[in-house]
């Protein structure tokens, strides 16, 4: 899906989900947390002024192979990992100004970025507690992708994919990700969709109105 037709298809995405906005329905302290508090935050970070400073130096970089995503999914990869706080951060797919929001969520993990397979390099031993998959037009590196990084969870890790219903086969990836058995909660946010793998959670799947 290219970025006209996404834009024109916004307004009707927006008023499919709406019954879905700020949390309704949910009953799960855990779920209602996470969109409430991170999805839906909208307190100016004082970072976000910074990392827009730096998205602009990155100007020079950028060439076919870079990617864009929006202002509200980079500061929601922000959110998320200044929220779960991983020590490992694993950055797969085109390159993109995510890197630097994933980065200052939390200075200090241990971040690796591939764009392809044969970058995609795991310390022996050390789980996956971040996991940004962001590359939906080649489905076959980002169904690789999860299944090298899913043998590699703990408890607290999270996987957020990129495009989950861009394509038809994103969204035949994406069901099959949501019914993988190491996978607890889920989030749909049409854009991208959120994996967590703490199986102590009663297991349920979100759609959320982003």
């Amino acid at each position: 899906m290219n970025r006209i037709t996404l834009t024109l298809k916004r307004p009707f995405i927006w008023l499919s989900r709406f019954r879905h906005r700020c949390g309704y329905g949910v009953h799960s302290p855990f779920a209602f947390s996470l969109i409430t508090q991170v999805i839906y935050e909208s307190t100016p970070y004082y970072k976000y002024k910074d990392l827009a400073v730096e998205q602009k130096k990155l100007a020079s970089q950028k060439d076919k192979n870079w990617t864009y995503e929006s202002k509200k999914v980079k500061r929601l990869l922000f959110r998320l990992v200044n929220y779960t706080q991983p020590d490992t951060i694993v950055d797969a797919g085109r390159l993109a100004a995510s890197s630097l929001y994933l980065k200052a969520g939390k200075e200090g993990a241990d971040y690796t970025s591939a764009s392809e397979l044969s970058e995609l390099f795991l310390e022996a031993g050390v789980p996956v507690d971040f996991l940004y998959l962001h590359d939906y037009r080649h489905p076959e590196f980002v169904e690789e992708v999860f299944r090298i990084c899913a043998a590699r969870t703990a408890k607290k890790s999270i996987f957020v994919v990129e495009g989950i219903r861009y394509t038809p086969q994103m969204k035949k990836l994406w069901k099959c990700m949501m019914q993988d058995e190491k996978v607890g909660i889920t989030f749909d946010l049409y854009d991208i969709g959120i994996l967590f793998f703490d199986k102590t959670k009663i297991k349920q799947d979100y759609i959320v109105n982003f």
